[in-house]
């Protein structure tokens, strides 16, 4: 379908699929295979400017935005969801910098994000806190011009490797989610250690790990917004970032299904090939009306989202919950169409099926998103009536 980019999305569009195409998807199984940070895909990311794109131009960057990600998270993913992970939880901790930094904040870190060479991250699930985000323990207290942070945060995406961590914490326990508050905390701030790299069913190629706070002491001009704004700055970063979820699910949807309509045409069964079958054709043609679907969708919100249009949740929870069972949706079937083949690791369509996944549960899990989407469906019809 025609979506009526602009020249330069067009332009940010192809050379994120060049770059998938030459430099990702070769390496793609041995860093799955060997849980290897992307380090130098981030480099050829930064050098071709891609981290720009979503980033203001007063701070280097080229002014887009969510759509303008999410062009370069789809392309990415359907090479390699784990390393095009990098760059989306990237942006994921860059987006409450833009939304709610200071001008000093903006100027110190935002130039460097845009130039790739910083990384960022988002810090908000606990061991006991995940769909339940007020439920953080994660303590920052007074200590003169100073917060000492401590608590651990748990599955953070990029984790190690950023070098810029939005962290979500209590400044003040007896509000409840009214006393969390978003700060900045820089790797190498004594006191603020990691984890060891988790070991997952999908997504290898991307770090995950504890970021573990022990009496770490944080300048209080590293808060962003400011205090008891900590939920706010965690939702409203979500609503502009989970259409970059829904990105990554639909690249490596149609990853999948570009495996698969290929493989139909060269595999043969009965002295034909498996694509002039018909109930296969049937699975090619619902595989890829979903994909379809899903793209529309997660385009029209990330405009929404850089239109500026006010109450986004429902719709951006409908990208990040329609996009993601597509590509689970998906990527099962293309193994299915692999028979024997897709469930073996060394063809690729086993490894998506295993990226997809997570693209259900992080970010929001799927039931909580419905929750969002029946909450403002609830609201709107009161609104409407009274």
């Amino acid at each position: 379908m025609n979506y009526f980019l602009t020249e330069e999305q067009q332009m940010i569009k192809e050379t994120a699929a060049q770059i998938a195409k030459e430099k990702i998807e070769p390496i793609a199984l041995e860093y799955d295979e060997e849980q290897k940070f992307p380090e130098e895909i981030v480099k050829v990311l930064g050098d071709a400017d891609l981290f720009r794109v979503f980033i203001p131009e007063e701070y280097d960057g080229l002014g887009g935005g969510v759509l303008e990600m999410s062009l370069v998270v789809e392309e990415l993913s359907k090479a390699c969801g784990g390393i095009a992970l990098a760059y989306a939880a990237s942006g994921l901790g860059t987006i409450p910098i833009i939304l709610f930094g200071n001008e000093e904040q903006k100027k110190k870190y935002l130039p460097k994000l845009a130039a790739g060479e910083i990384i960022a991250a988002f810090a908000l699930t606990e061991p006991n806190a995940g769909s339940d985000a007020s439920a953080i323990v994660t303590s920052a207290k007074s200590d003169g011009d100073d917060y000492i942070l401590n608590g651990t945060k748990q599955w953070i995406t990029n984790g190690g490797d950023a070098s810029i961590y939005t962290v979500i914490c209590m400044t003040d326990p007896t509000r409840g989610a009214r006393g969390s508050s978003a700060v900045l905390v820089e790797k190498g701030t004594p006191g603020f250690e990691f984890g060891k790299k988790e070991d997952k069913m999908g997504i290898r190629a991307s770090s995950t790990r504890e970021l573990i706070f022990q009496d770490c002491r944080v300048p209080k001009s590293q808060i962003l917004s400011k205090e008891g704004m900590g939920f706010l700055v965690a939702m409203k970063t979500f609503d502009q970032s989970r259409p970059g979820v829904a990105a990554q699910a639909v690249g490596i949807a149609q990853g999948a299904l570009d495996k698969a309509v290929a493989y139909s045409r060269e595999r043969h069964q009965f002295g034909k090939p498996i694509s002039s079958f018909q109930g296969l054709q049937f699975m090619l043609a619902d595989m890829a009306t979903q994909v379809e679907a899903a793209r529309a969708l997660t385009y029209m919100v990330a405009k929404n989202v850089d239109a500026g249009v006010k109450n986004i949740a429902g719709i951006s929870a409908m990208a990040k919950v329609m996009a993601s069972d597509t590509a689970m949706k998906v990527t099962t079937d293309a193994v299915q169409i692999f028979g024997g083949y897709g469930y073996m690791k060394e063809y690729p369509v086993e490894k998506m099926m295993r990226d997809a996944k997570i693209t259900q549960i992080y970010e929001g899990t799927n039931q909580i998103q419905r929750e969002v989407i029946a909450m403002h469906l609830i609201k709107e019809s009161m609104r409407k009536k009274g």
